[in-house]
């Protein structure tokens, strides 16, 4: 372990999840209830690490893969290999390989449609739901419908399916443009240069940047999970930023009609990286939500 991650919460380990190795940060009791973070892009199990101290001080088992492609997780190389299906099957091996039946489960971005999709697939294996800024696959595709605001937010990602130009493009000038996504995104001073400097580290790492960008070229609109309709069983949190600068608040209002039980709490002055600007806070709502 290099020397910059021994002030990080919990500890490194690699976990055998079926398909892939996956590369896990974990903290709290091993006899803790459990609780799965998952990370969306571009980031790696260290976006969560505002969260992972309070939940493990409040005697959870915290469990937070790096994601199959990114940083110290395997990287298959073919672009089949990160559809949602295998993505979901990743969550469920986890918890295999890890010994629980279930966990309480909290995604944000791409983790969200993650968290999203297992607790539609497998809700006994979900004990709670909690999702950041990422809407149900079918609110996500009413809300292009109702509000043609939505499709010029996304049509970044139409850029990142490309084959091979969107590698160039992101790690020129020592990520630039990808760093940017960050901080161009986010409240002012939400990423610092320190932050930068491990999130550069992790997208270097050999085929972590195609890995990456494969979850979008692996989902696309006709063959990811958009536009399913599967209701939600598990007790669900959303936790939406109302800045978000690529998905309209109106996706997590959409989204609570899938729940069978289901909250909204957003915040008013956070973005897409509502976690980052406001640790304490979303914290502290998981916190109350999981118990």
């Amino acid at each position: 372990m290099d020397r910059s991650a021994r002030s990080l919460p919990g500890e490194s380990t690699t976990v055998d999840a079926g398909a892939v190795e996956l590369h896990v940060r974990r903290a709290g009791p091993a006899d803790g209830p459990p609780v799965v973070l998952l990370h969306g892009f571009p980031e790696f199990w260290y976006g969560w690490r505002g969260q992972i101290g309070p939940l493990a001080d409040a005697g959870y088992r915290v469990l937070v893969p790096d994601q199959r492609g990114h940083n110290r997780s395997d990287r298959p190389a073919d672009r089949r290999a990160y559809g949602i299906d295998r993505l979901v099957g990743d969550v469920a091996g986890l918890l295999d390989a890890t010994g629980h039946a279930a966990a309480r489960v909290v995604g944000h971005d791409w983790g969200a449609m993650v968290a999203w999709l297992l607790a539609a697939e497998a809700p006994d294996r979900v004990d709670r739901l909690g999702v950041l800024n990422v809407p149900h696959p079918g609110a996500y595709v009413r809300t292009l419908r109702a509000e043609p605001r939505q499709a010029l937010r996304s049509a970044y990602a139409a850029l990142f399916r490309l084959p091979r130009a969107p590698e160039a493009a992101l790690r020129a000038r020592n990520y630039r443009l990808l760093a940017r996504t960050l901080t161009a995104s986010s409240r002012p001073g939400t990423f610092d240069e320190r932050d930068l400097e491990r999130y550069r580290a992790a997208w270097d790492r050999e085929g972590a940047l195609t890995g990456m960008l494969n979850w979008y070229r692996a989902n696309g609109l006709r063959s990811g999970p958009l536009g399913r309709e599967d209701r939600i069983a598990p007790e669900t949190l959303i936790l939406w930023g109302a800045r978000d600068a690529a998905l309209l608040r109106g996706n997590a209002e959409r989204s609570l009609d899938y729940c069978e039980r289901g909250d909204l709490a957003v915040f008013e002055d956070a973005t897409h990286w509502l976690h980052h600007e406001y640790p304490d806070a979303v914290a502290d709502r998981l916190l109350a939500f999981l118990d």
